[in-house]
């Protein structure tokens, strides 16, 4: 049995080897075989790289993105330097091409590199190396580049440009993982799924980047169906974009606003209960005390700690009721 499985090792050691390419900085390169996109919306300016592989986390190697700067994708052989030296030459003011080919330049690896390049002022550039596992491709659109290595068949490139291109209508982040959706549909990875990734970051950067950075950000690290999961949580990252803008509201005591932002976050995830109570406190807050109850009611005999939250939101202002309303909202 020892023999047999050191044969089998001596067989498979030369074929695992392939898969396995070490940087110039003695470490393992990771191996994100995968589809991707980077686009820039012709409308407000913003930048976004959607990404899904069979790969675990691909978010973590292949994305990156910095407002004002630009977004690069960098995989097959993922040379992950790639994303931090490419923003960083497109702030000095290279173009993503000037960025694309001094990253190659200095690259022994190229011949295996897939990269991607987005830049702030519309310029788009990509690579796809010689010896990428086939099928490899990439096809460049006017504010776009899709590209993929290692699909099941040729068709997944202009599957992915079609979508987008047909989806102009829609927001940047539902039109990049429309791209998405139809590179799969078209084939996809020819050893499946595992994880996917969508960041955006604004197109100009302003004096908080903390808010220009992380627009959409969004992955999946380990799922069956990667792509059905980023698709719920960017629906339910818009829900939560309602419910921020309540919060806002609900501050400045415009308790109408809140109460619509509310309501709005309620009718996409209507089985939310922090989107159901929040809702529930703007309608008491707007005089509409009774409609109120009954969803509280609801609320409650699902988990009672909201209950006890209710009776600690007049302290703080946020439940702006008489004694005999709040009374009635708890019991």
């Amino acid at each position: 049995m020892r023999k047999r499985i050191l044969f089998f090792l001596l067989l498979t050691a030369p074929a695992l080897a392939q898969h396995v390419r070490i940087g110039s900085n003695g470490q393992p390169e990771p191996f994100a075989h995968t589809f991707s996109i980077v686009a820039r919306d012709e409308k407000t300016g913003d930048l976004a790289v959607g990404v899904q592989s069979h790969w675990f986390s691909v978010g973590t190697s292949v994305s990156w993105g910095e407002a004002g700067v630009g977004v690069v994708a960098t995989q097959s052989f993922t040379n992950k330097s790639f994303g931090m030296r490419g923003l960083a030459l497109l702030k000095a003011g290279k173009t993503a091409q000037q960025a694309l080919d001094e990253l190659l330049r200095t690259d022994e690896g190229r011949d295996v590199r897939q990269v991607a390049i987005a830049d702030a002022k519309g310029n788009v550039a990509v690579h796809t190396g010689k010896k990428c596992i086939d099928f490899a491709g990439h096809q460049k659109g006017a504010t776009y580049s899709v590209q993929a290595n290692m699909m099941l068949n040729n068709t997944v490139p202009a599957a992915m440009a079609g979508a987008f291109e047909k989806n102009a209508g829609m927001p940047l982040p539902e039109r990049v993982l429309s791209a998405l959706q139809a590179a799969q549909a078209a084939g996809g990875d020819i050893r499946g799924r595992q994880s996917a990734v969508l960041l955006m970051v604004k197109g100009r950067a302003s004096d908080t980047p903390w808010d220009d950075n992380h627009l959409v950000d969004l992955r999946v690290d380990d799922a069956e169906q990667p792509l059905a999961e980023l698709d719920r949580l960017l629906r339910t990252h818009r829900a939560y974009e309602h419910m921020n803008r309540g919060d806002l509201a609900t501050e400045k005591n415009d308790m109408k606003g809140a109460m619509d932002e509310y309501g709005a976050a309620m009718k996409l995830f209507p089985a939310n209960l922090e989107m159901q109570y929040w809702t529930a406190i703007a309608l008491a807050n707007t005089k509409q005390v009774d409609r109120a109850v009954v969803m509280l009611k609801r609320i409650y005999e699902a988990d009672p700690n909201w209950r006890e939250l209710t009776r600690r939101l007049p302290k703080v202002g946020l439940l702006t009721v008489s004694a005999a309303e709040l009374a009635k909202l708890v019991n």
